[in-house]
Protein backbone atom coordinates (compact mmCIF):
# COMPACT_ATOMS: atom_id res chain seq x y z
CA UNK A 1 0.00 0.00 0.00
CA UNK A 2 1.34 3.45 -0.92
CA UNK A 3 2.09 6.19 1.59
CA UNK A 4 -0.80 8.16 0.09
CA UNK A 5 -3.27 5.43 1.07
CA UNK A 6 -1.77 4.62 4.45
CA UNK A 7 -3.29 6.50 7.38
CA UNK A 8 -0.64 8.76 8.94
CA UNK A 9 0.58 8.27 12.48
CA UNK A 10 1.50 10.80 15.14
CA UNK A 11 5.12 10.44 14.06
CA UNK A 12 4.16 12.56 11.07
CA UNK A 13 4.51 16.14 12.32
CA UNK A 14 1.55 17.34 10.27
CA UNK A 15 -0.69 14.86 12.11
CA UNK A 16 0.79 15.04 15.60
CA UNK A 17 -2.39 16.46 17.15
CA UNK A 18 -4.94 15.04 14.70
CA UNK A 19 -7.92 12.95 15.74
CA UNK A 20 -6.79 9.87 13.83
CA UNK A 21 -9.88 7.85 14.76
CA UNK A 22 -12.12 10.52 13.20
CA UNK A 23 -9.78 10.89 10.22
CA UNK A 24 -9.61 7.18 9.39
CA UNK A 25 -13.07 6.86 7.74
CA UNK A 26 -12.23 9.88 5.55
CA UNK A 27 -8.84 8.60 4.42
CA UNK A 28 -7.39 8.85 1.81
CA UNK A 29 -8.26 12.49 1.15
CA UNK A 30 -8.81 13.83 -2.34
CA UNK A 31 -6.64 16.88 -3.03
CA UNK A 32 -8.30 19.94 -4.50
CA UNK A 33 -5.78 21.43 -6.93
CA UNK A 34 -5.84 25.10 -7.84
CA UNK A 35 -3.50 26.79 -10.31
CA UNK A 36 -3.59 30.54 -10.97
CA UNK A 37 -2.02 31.59 -14.25
CA UNK A 38 0.65 34.28 -14.47
CA UNK A 39 -0.73 37.73 -13.71
CA UNK A 40 -4.19 36.40 -12.80
CA UNK A 41 -6.05 36.60 -9.48
CA UNK A 42 -8.09 34.00 -7.64
CA UNK A 43 -10.02 33.61 -4.39
CA UNK A 44 -11.71 30.90 -2.38
CA UNK A 45 -13.76 30.81 0.81
CA UNK A 46 -14.04 27.38 2.45
CA UNK A 47 -16.37 26.78 5.39
CA UNK A 48 -16.54 23.57 7.43
CA UNK A 49 -19.70 23.85 9.53
CA UNK A 50 -21.31 20.44 9.30
CA UNK A 51 -22.19 17.93 11.98
CA UNK A 52 -19.92 15.16 10.68
CA UNK A 53 -16.14 14.88 10.64
CA UNK A 54 -14.62 16.67 7.65
CA UNK A 55 -11.09 17.00 6.28
CA UNK A 56 -9.89 18.94 3.24
CA UNK A 57 -6.61 19.05 1.39
CA UNK A 58 -5.80 22.00 -0.89
CA UNK A 59 -2.84 22.39 -3.24
CA UNK A 60 -2.39 25.87 -4.72
CA UNK A 61 0.18 26.92 -7.32
CA UNK A 62 0.60 30.60 -8.15
CA UNK A 63 2.51 31.37 -11.32
CA UNK A 64 4.59 34.53 -11.74
CA UNK A 65 2.71 37.66 -10.69
CA UNK A 66 -0.44 35.74 -9.71
CA UNK A 67 -2.39 36.38 -6.51
CA UNK A 68 -4.76 34.33 -4.37
CA UNK A 69 -6.99 35.19 -1.40
CA UNK A 70 -7.96 32.18 0.72
CA UNK A 71 -10.41 32.40 3.64
CA UNK A 72 -11.14 29.45 5.91
CA UNK A 73 -13.69 28.88 8.64
CA UNK A 74 -13.27 25.61 10.52
CA UNK A 75 -16.34 25.55 12.75
CA UNK A 76 -18.20 22.27 12.44
CA UNK A 77 -19.56 20.40 15.43
CA UNK A 78 -17.22 17.44 14.88
CA UNK A 79 -13.60 16.91 13.86
CA UNK A 80 -12.42 19.39 11.25
CA UNK A 81 -9.09 19.56 9.43
CA UNK A 82 -7.92 21.80 6.60
CA UNK A 83 -4.47 21.31 5.07
CA UNK A 84 -3.13 23.83 2.56
CA UNK A 85 0.00 23.65 0.42
CA UNK A 86 0.95 26.76 -1.58
CA UNK A 87 3.79 27.34 -4.05
CA UNK A 88 4.51 30.92 -5.11
CA UNK A 89 6.16 31.96 -8.34
CA UNK A 90 8.05 35.21 -8.91
CA UNK A 91 6.28 38.27 -7.43
CA UNK A 92 3.21 36.17 -6.58
CA UNK A 93 0.99 37.13 -3.65
CA UNK A 94 -0.88 34.86 -1.25
CA UNK A 95 -3.13 35.81 1.65
CA UNK A 96 -4.72 33.44 4.16
CA UNK A 97 -7.33 34.55 6.66
CA UNK A 98 -8.61 31.68 8.80
CA UNK A 99 -10.65 31.12 11.93
CA UNK A 100 -11.46 27.98 13.85
CA UNK A 101 -14.06 27.66 16.56
CA UNK A 102 -14.50 24.53 18.66
CA UNK A 103 -16.11 23.40 21.90
CA UNK A 104 -16.92 20.20 23.74
CA UNK A 105 -14.38 17.49 22.91
CA UNK A 106 -13.82 18.66 19.34
CA UNK A 107 -10.52 18.76 17.53
CA UNK A 108 -10.01 21.47 14.91
CA UNK A 109 -6.83 21.97 12.96
CA UNK A 110 -5.33 24.02 10.16
CA UNK A 111 -2.04 22.94 8.61
CA UNK A 112 -0.24 25.07 6.04
CA UNK A 113 2.96 24.94 4.01
CA UNK A 114 3.78 28.01 1.96
CA UNK A 115 6.79 27.70 -0.34
CA UNK A 116 8.41 30.80 -1.80
CA UNK A 117 10.00 29.14 -4.81
CA UNK A 118 10.97 32.33 -6.69
CA UNK A 119 12.04 35.90 -5.79
CA UNK A 120 9.89 38.82 -4.65
CA UNK A 121 6.79 36.87 -3.57
CA UNK A 122 4.56 37.94 -0.67
CA UNK A 123 2.60 35.72 1.72
CA UNK A 124 0.54 36.65 4.77
CA UNK A 125 -1.28 34.30 7.12
CA UNK A 126 -3.73 35.36 9.83
CA UNK A 127 -5.22 32.56 11.95
CA UNK A 128 -7.57 33.07 14.89
CA UNK A 129 -8.92 30.28 17.14
CA UNK A 130 -11.60 30.33 19.85
CA UNK A 131 -11.72 27.18 21.98
CA UNK A 132 -14.08 26.15 24.78
CA UNK A 133 -14.77 23.09 26.91
CA UNK A 134 -12.19 20.35 26.29
CA UNK A 135 -11.67 21.30 22.64
CA UNK A 136 -8.27 21.19 20.97
CA UNK A 137 -7.33 23.71 18.29
CA UNK A 138 -4.14 23.34 16.28
CA UNK A 139 -2.26 25.45 13.76
CA UNK A 140 0.88 24.03 12.17
CA UNK A 141 2.33 26.37 9.58
CA UNK A 142 5.59 26.37 7.68
CA UNK A 143 6.96 29.09 5.43
CA UNK A 144 9.80 27.75 3.27
CA UNK A 145 12.03 30.09 1.29
CA UNK A 146 13.94 28.35 -1.48
CA UNK A 147 17.50 29.14 -2.51
CA UNK A 148 17.53 32.19 -4.71
CA UNK A 149 14.12 33.44 -3.59
CA UNK A 150 15.47 36.87 -2.64
CA UNK A 151 13.02 39.63 -1.83
CA UNK A 152 10.65 37.20 -0.12
CA UNK A 153 8.19 38.72 2.36
CA UNK A 154 6.41 36.14 4.50
CA UNK A 155 4.46 36.62 7.72
CA UNK A 156 2.31 34.59 10.10
CA UNK A 157 0.04 36.01 12.82
CA UNK A 158 -1.36 33.26 15.03
CA UNK A 159 -3.59 33.88 18.04
CA UNK A 160 -5.81 31.57 20.09
CA UNK A 161 -8.38 32.45 22.73
CA UNK A 162 -9.21 29.91 25.44
CA UNK A 163 -12.66 30.33 26.97
CA UNK A 164 -12.04 27.53 29.48
CA UNK A 165 -8.84 26.37 31.18
CA UNK A 166 -9.62 22.84 29.99
CA UNK A 167 -9.31 23.80 26.30
CA UNK A 168 -5.99 23.32 24.48
CA UNK A 169 -4.31 25.35 21.75
CA UNK A 170 -1.34 24.01 19.81
CA UNK A 171 0.58 26.40 17.58
CA UNK A 172 3.77 25.93 15.62
CA UNK A 173 4.64 28.69 13.16
CA UNK A 174 7.88 27.72 11.41
CA UNK A 175 10.34 29.44 9.06
CA UNK A 176 12.79 27.56 6.84
CA UNK A 177 14.95 30.04 4.94
CA UNK A 178 17.64 29.27 2.36
CA UNK A 179 17.99 32.73 0.82
CA UNK A 180 19.46 36.09 1.80
CA UNK A 181 17.73 39.47 1.59
CA UNK A 182 14.32 38.26 2.79
CA UNK A 183 11.80 39.54 5.30
CA UNK A 184 10.04 36.82 7.30
CA UNK A 185 8.31 37.04 10.66
CA UNK A 186 5.85 35.16 12.80
CA UNK A 187 3.91 36.02 15.92
CA UNK A 188 2.04 33.60 18.15
CA UNK A 189 -0.05 34.12 21.30
CA UNK A 190 -2.43 31.99 23.36
CA UNK A 191 -4.51 33.63 26.06
CA UNK A 192 -7.87 34.44 27.60
CA UNK A 193 -10.27 37.35 27.31
CA UNK A 194 -8.89 40.41 29.04
CA UNK A 195 -10.85 40.85 32.30
CA UNK A 196 -10.13 44.58 32.35
CA UNK A 197 -11.68 44.99 28.90
CA UNK A 198 -14.72 43.00 30.00
CA UNK A 199 -15.01 45.19 33.09
CA UNK A 200 -14.70 48.32 30.92
CA UNK A 201 -17.61 47.19 28.74
CA UNK A 202 -19.67 46.18 31.77
CA UNK A 203 -19.17 49.65 33.27
CA UNK A 204 -20.76 51.04 30.12
CA UNK A 205 -23.90 48.98 30.51
CA UNK A 206 -23.17 45.86 28.48
CA UNK A 207 -24.24 42.58 30.13
CA UNK A 208 -21.27 40.21 30.65
CA UNK A 209 -22.46 37.74 28.01
CA UNK A 210 -22.88 40.46 25.41
CA UNK A 211 -19.51 42.01 26.25
CA UNK A 212 -17.83 38.62 25.88
CA UNK A 213 -19.50 38.02 22.53
CA UNK A 214 -18.55 41.47 21.27
CA UNK A 215 -14.87 40.95 22.10
CA UNK A 216 -14.83 37.54 20.46
CA UNK A 217 -16.52 38.94 17.37
CA UNK A 218 -13.76 41.52 17.00
CA UNK A 219 -11.13 38.84 17.56
CA UNK A 220 -12.49 36.51 14.87
CA UNK A 221 -13.25 39.33 12.42
CA UNK A 222 -9.51 39.93 11.94
CA UNK A 223 -9.38 36.78 9.81
CA UNK A 224 -12.03 37.97 7.36
CA UNK A 225 -11.26 41.67 6.89
CA UNK A 226 -11.19 42.52 3.19
CA UNK A 227 -12.73 39.24 1.99
CA UNK A 228 -15.21 39.46 -0.88
CA UNK A 229 -17.81 37.70 1.30
CA UNK A 230 -16.63 39.17 4.62
CA UNK A 231 -20.16 39.65 5.97
CA UNK A 232 -21.22 36.06 5.23
CA UNK A 233 -18.08 34.57 6.78
CA UNK A 234 -18.35 36.75 9.88
CA UNK A 235 -21.99 35.78 10.39
CA UNK A 236 -21.16 32.09 10.04
CA UNK A 237 -18.43 32.53 12.65
CA UNK A 238 -20.86 34.30 15.00
CA UNK A 239 -23.33 31.43 14.64
CA UNK A 240 -20.55 29.00 15.60
CA UNK A 241 -19.60 31.14 18.59
CA UNK A 242 -23.19 31.09 19.81
CA UNK A 243 -23.00 27.30 19.95
CA UNK A 244 -20.01 27.22 22.31
CA UNK A 245 -20.74 30.21 24.56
Amino acid sequence: MSDTLTLPTRRDEAFRYADLAALEPLWPLATQEIRVAAGEAGALALVLDGTNADARDLSIVLEDGASFDLRLLNAGSAYGRIAVSVTLGKAAKFHLGAAQIAGGDQTAEIVTQVTHAEPDALSTQIVRSVLAGHATGTYLGKVAVARGAIGTDGSQSIRAMLLDRTATANARPELEIYADDVKCAHGCAVGELDPQSLFYLAQRGLPPAQAKKLMLQAFIAEAFVGAADEETLTQAALDALEAIL
